[in-house]
């Protein structure tokens, strides 16, 4: 398991169109005391442009590129779909884990994003308390004890 040293230089790319869900998952990570460096982009253009480093997200010492991309599904012009696919379309970022963040539960969208190659799909809770435990869950598996490719 990583200390909180090591965790701060890692980043998670959270992607989510309401900039309430991106200052509650702030919130909720500095509650639960994960030191990890989180970047929030508010839609899937700004993503893409963020993971291939481009436009105003070329510095990386400003914008590290993220172990981990925290997605929602639901957003306008390019949605989370769009942005899974192109992840898994590029040979450079095929491997990177993608955790879906939606507040969608229709079956449909939990296969189609399992069927684009979604590592894990989770559904956004209602309270604080259980955002602060899905952001503990995420940085205990995805940042802690998952093995990554070297």
């Amino acid at each position: 398991m990583q200390t909180n040293r090591q965790m701060s230089s890692i980043t998670i790319l959270h992607v989510d169109d309401d900039p309430n869900d991106l200052v509650l998952f702030q919130h909720a990570c500095r509650k639960a005391e994960i030191g990890c460096n989180l970047q929030n982009v508010g839609d899937g253009d700004q993503a893409i442009s963020y993971l291939r480093g481009a436009d105003r997200y070329a510095d990386r010492d400003q914008y590290p590129f993220p172990a981990v991309v925290l997605l929602d599904l639901k957003m306008p012009r390019m949605n989370g779909f769009d942005v899974l696919a192109w992840i898994r379309g590029n040979e450079q970022l095929r491997a990177m884990p993608v955790v879906v963040l939606s507040s969608s539960n229709h079956d449909a969208d939990v296969k189609r994003a399992y069927d684009l190659g979604a590592n894990s799909y989770l559904v956004k809770p209602v309270g604080f308390e259980s955002l602060v435990d899905v952001a503990k869950l995420v940085s205990q598996y995805w940042l802690g004890l998952n093995v990554k490719i070297r």
